[in-house]
């Protein structure tokens, strides 16, 4: 009886031990962090995060030794070193804005050729291979590596999950979400589905463009109000008076309230001035 129940003891610990060593769930997908989403939404596939945060690092130096050059304050240095760690984001965020901005532009270009292709009798991936050569200039790197993934690995649907990693497009999500349903489950009205597709990508790249053409002079003119005010900063603190002034605590007490304004107005102006972004689907 004492064997039997060590036994049974030692199998539960075993089973116990299985289960948390070696979980048979599959492991949940990692989100990709934000840096790194911003860096494909920018088109910049070669450059990693961490290099990324290096390249903020070093942006501040140089902003360090540029104020301390031009004013010889520490005070001063420190508080453009925030802005010079934020400029390669800032950046960042305008140019993936900027692609985000052209790929919607193409999108309804790309809805149209894959229906052609389709209608001329061309498989999906030969549809979607073509397009490293007959679509977009912008799109045809993308569609360059999907035929290479596809290729070697003769996985429509593994090709397609790193095309959309790389594109990292709401709306090349909604288009590949498209193609592989119908992979997997199959359809005849695909070339009806695209075309109704292609006339809202092109409904939308109007409305956009003419929002954009109204709030871009708003978010310009936001943009130089908030750094008005430093660039006076940063030519006061050539003059001996004033930034002995500036030295004070109760100028520390201005310079770091200001400090704080500014990037809370700046916060406000994006929120305000961006178009709402569409979420991915496939991310």
């Amino acid at each position: 009886m004492i064997a039997l129940c060590g036994l049974l003891g030692g199998l539960g610990v075993a089973l116990v031990v299985d289960w948390l060593l070696f979980d048979p769930s599959p492991p949940k997908p990692k989100r990709q962090s934000l840096i790194r989403l911003s860096l494909l939404r920018a088109g910049i596939v070669n450059l990693s995060p961490a290099k990324f945060v290096a390249i903020c690092a070093a942006s501040g130096i140089v902003f360090v030794l540029i104020t301390l050059a031009l004013t010889g304050s520490w005070l001063f240095a420190s508080v453009f070193l925030l802005f010079g760690f934020w400029a390669p984001w800032v950046y960042l965020r305008h140019q993936a804005a900027k692609r985000q901005a052209a790929l919607h532009e193409q999108w309804p270009e790309v809805v149209d050729h894959l229906r052609s292709a389709i209608r001329a009798g061309l498989s999906l991936p030969e549809s979607l291979s073509q397009l490293s050569s007959m679509g977009p200039e912008l799109l045809r790197p993308a569609f360059s590596d999907f035929a290479l993934d596809y290729r070697a690995t003769s996985n429509f649907s593994l090709a397609l999950e790193q095309l959309g990693d790389r594109l990292a497009d709401p709306v090349s999500d909604k288009i590949l979400a498209t193609l592989r349903i119908t992979r997997e489950v199959g359809g005849t009205d695909l070339g009806q589905t695209l075309s109704t597709l292609a006339a809202f990508l092109r409904d939308d790249v109007r409305t956009r463009g003419e929002l954009a053409a109204r709030q871009s002079w708003i978010v310009s003119a936001a943009r130089l109000a908030v750094a008005a005010p430093w660039i006076m900063l940063l030519v006061l603190g050539t003059q001996e008076a004033a930034k002995n002034a500036y030295l004070t605590p109760g100028g520390v007490v201005v310079l770091a309230a200001g400090l704080v304004i500014s990037l809370l107005c700046y916060r406000v102006m994006l929120r305000l001035g961006n178009l709402p972004v569409e979420e991915r689907v496939l991310a």
